[in-house]
């Protein structure tokens, strides 16, 4: 049986679309507006939880089940997803009784499920269902139940899950905001669960992380004369070298730009020491301070480098704006 393609205008096509997220956004509406003591209940049970929080379905209500485990556990709630059938042949094993258990389907029906929960009973660990039926077996036998029933589905058949998938994320996002705002979950806090991300990058790397150090560092002592420090530029293409006293503290830096004015005004430089050409006094900042912070500092005062020192002002290494695109911090 051959099938031709039906013509499909614009028009019709997002008619369709807003039909879709009006019936969503009345779902969602109608959600909202039976919140209540249970939603309460099921908070306190996740912020007195000493385990995991461990979310289980199958089906679609398992894959929003997989995402809402994934954002308590990046907001602060360690959670896993345990797929329902998995569970029933070893995977149950990794549920203690400690932790609280979210059983996810919106028949409440789930054979699967209900067999979960006749295993977890006997740990003790509390059970919150998220089903659209509240007389199902599961809502019946949980210790809270969330009701996500919607009036109808998206699907113009009212078959496949939209509108109750949807209600169910955004409650189970409910779950992890209020989870997250009564544990005072900060942004550094969520940096370190996203060491990976931009804002992880920002918020935990250290100007000691993305530094150039060691040989790597282009040095020269007081008394070095043009030509090497040239050379040492040059060798370690930073820009610039660094002018250190006796003491390996730096009094100064010789970049391009000093070596361009430098030249305009005594034409021959050969003879010339570094110390009568360098910026003197460069700015410097401890190895601690956020590389966020140095790159903002460069920006603000149009520099290329910045030097990291100790409490003792010994130079400990260098930051160049081109290392913090590297390490993508900015």
């Amino acid at each position: 049986m051959t099938h031709s393609t039906p013509s499909f205008t614009i028009e019709q096509a997002l008619a369709s679309a807003q039909r879709t997220f009006n019936t969503e956004i009345s779902a969602l509406a109608d959600l909202s507006g039976r919140l209540g003591d249970d939603f309460y209940a099921a908070v306190q049970h996740l912020l007195q939880c000493k385990g995991r929080v461990v979310i289980t379905g199958i089906g679609k209500s398992g894959h929003i089940g997989k995402k809402i485990a994934a954002t308590f556990a990046s907001t602060g709630t360690p959670s896993f997803f345990m797929h329902a059938a998995e569970a029933l042949h070893g995977d149950l094993g990794m549920v203690t009784k400690d932790d609280v258990l979210i059983a996810i389907s919106y028949s409440g029906a789930a054979a699967e499920l209900l067999t979960i929960f006749s295993a977890t009973k006997r740990l003790g660990c509390p059970l919150i269902a998220i089903t659209g039926n509240q007389s199902s077996e599961l809502a019946q036998h949980a210790d809270v139940h969330l009701n996500v029933r919607v009036q109808t589905e998206a699907c113009p058949l009212n078959l496949a899950p939209t509108s109750s998938t949807t209600a169910t994320l955004v409650l189970g996002d409910a779950l992890a905001v209020a989870c997250l705002e009564a544990n005072d979950f900060s942004r550094e806090d969520f940096a370190r669960s996203h060491p990976g991300g931009a804002l992880g990058r920002q918020l935990l790397t250290a100007a000691s992380d993305v530094m150039r150090q060691g040989d790597a560092l282009p040095i020269v002592p007081t008394g070095t004369l043009i030509p090497a420090a040239l050379s040492e530029m040059s060798a370690k293409g930073m820009g610039m070298t660094i002018v250190i006293n006796d003491l390996h503290q730096p009094i100064g830096i010789f970049t391009d730009g000093d070596l361009r004015r430098l030249i305009e005004r005594s034409g021959d430089i050969r003879s010339l020491t570094v110390e009568q050409g360098m910026t003197p006094d460069p700015k410097t900042i401890p190895p601690t301070q956020l590389a966020i912070k140095a790159a903002n500092t460069m920006d603000r005062l149009r520099l290329n480098q910045l030097l990291v020192v100790d409490t003792d002002g010994l130079l400990l290494g260098a930051l160049h704006m081109h290392d913090l695109l590297a390490a993508k911090v900015i």
